[in-house]
């Protein structure tokens, strides 16, 4: 009986566990999946929560009514890997041991990484909404704060949905003006980027929307701390952006026993092939979703679609056979624009997001690089096919590999 363990039951882990089961027969293999808690948080909902589109019951399902059955969960949190032993030790003083170790715990915010971001406003005019208890104290903020100097802020990239930050201003930017206290806000959007996004077709469109919204751009913002009692963001070339009310995208690092058990690099990613996903420093290692450190966005998008691959590739892996199923990078999202629209990009690592439409050429229905009405619903609607499809594994009708049917080149594009 060979054995397999999954460490992290969130968006990637739980995908791969589902898959899994159904193609390494149940006489041959155990599998067990582990994590410190039964809750399944549904992650793009924290986006919307702050802003009342959801409460956090809509979130938030046990994570072992998405467990296959012939799969084993564990609740306990992981202290560390033995890479040579091939076992994994928990806090709780047990052990697990494998054969082949998947590792999905993700990342997650550190605001105590940046002088003063936990410090005495933590909480108070300095908010994060990447977590549960953070989206619900800036909800309960917005709904009674009358106005002032809004800063909307990201620590250092890589960061969980490297777009919703951008959502978060043009929400803020949609609610304010919805409950008529527009003209009392001033809204600064603040990033160590150099634009408003990675890619240059995607970071003009960006732009040009913060504009459009009167919302300030502030590129090049390395921060070096934050000052509590003055309220003021502090660069590392001295600039300083005072704000009444921060939210803030902290640092994001991978799950500490990573680092502990030399698996990780300086943010505890595990460093990985870009197309396999397999551990470099051990062939009988993978880390799947956030918690690896390819160069593509940490999005449940990159997540679902690389487990797609990762599977097939798995299990040539395991029969001794080559795996040649290469991830590409892909991932799209929907970026919320606020006053029920959206728009949606798509791209990969070699491709940038560009104008067209998704996913049928020419009749989308969602439209790329540009606002409509069935982004928004789109965004909307997936919720149920995370439920319901994605994280049970089964099939959604869009490519794992990136296509580019139905995009064409921007205009706007210098290589054009």
């Amino acid at each position: 009986m060979r054995r397999l363990l999954v460490l992290g039951g969130g968006t990637a882990g739980t995908m791969a566990v589902n898959k899994l089961r159904r193609r390494l027969p149940a006489s041959d293999w155990s599998i067990t999946l582990v994590d410190q808690d039964d809750r399944h948080l549904y992650q793009p909902g924290l986006l919307l929560l702050p802003f009342g589109v959801y409460s956090p019951d809509e979130l938030v399902k046990p994570r072992a009514r998405f467990v296959p059955d012939g799969v084993d969960l564990v609740i306990a949190e992981i202290d560390r890997v033995d890479p040579a032993g091939r076992t994994v030790q928990l806090a709780n003083g047990s052990a697990l041991t494998y054969d082949y170790l998947v590792i999905a715990t993700g990342t997650s915010p550190r605001p105590d990484q940046t002088p003063g971001m936990a410090d005495g406003e933590w909480r108070r005019s300095v908010f994060d909404f990447y977590t549960l208890d953070g989206a619900v104290a800036l909800r309960d903020k917005l709904a009674t704060w009358k106005g002032g100097r809004l800063v909307v802020h990201v620590t250092e990239m890589p960061i969980k949905c490297p777009v919703a930050p951008l959502e978060f201003a043009f929400l803020a930017d949609a609610f304010f003006a919805e409950r008529g206290m527009r003209d009392a806000v001033q809204i600064t959007y603040v990033t160590p980027l150099e634009g408003a996004f990675t890619k240059p077709v995607a970071s003009r469109r960006l732009g040009s929307m913060l504009a459009d919204r009167n919302i300030a751009l502030e590129g090049d913002f390395v921060v070096e701390r934050i000052d509590p009692p003055t309220k003021t963001l502090v660069s590392m070339d001295d600039r300083e952006i005072p704000f009444d009310l921060l939210v803030t995208v902290p640092l994001n690092m991978g799950a500490d026993y990573v680092a502990r058990s030399g698996l990780g690099d300086e943010l505890n990613y595990v460093p990985v092939d870009k197309h396999t996903l397999q551990c470099k420093a051990y062939d009988d290692i993978f880390a799947i979703g956030d918690a690896s450190d390819i160069p593509a966005s940490k999005a449940g998008s990159v997540a679902h679609f690389s487990v797609e691959l990762f599977v097939d590739n798995f299990v040539a892996h395991v029969h001794g056979l080559p795996m040649t199923r290469a991830f590409d990078g892909h991932a799209n999202c929907f970026v919320e624009s606020g006053h029920g629209k959206g728009l949606l990009i798509d791209f990969n690592y070699d491709t940038e997001p560009l104008p067209g439409r998704y996913p049928v050429p020419g009749v989308g229905p969602f439209t790329l690089l540009k606002e409509s009405r069935a982004n928004h619903l789109g965004k909307l609607g997936f919720r149920w096919a995370y439920w319901h499809l994605l994280l049970k594994g089964r099939p959604l009708p869009v490519p794992a590999l990136m296509s580019m049917a139905g995009k064409h080149a921007d205009p706007g594009d210098p290589t054009e």
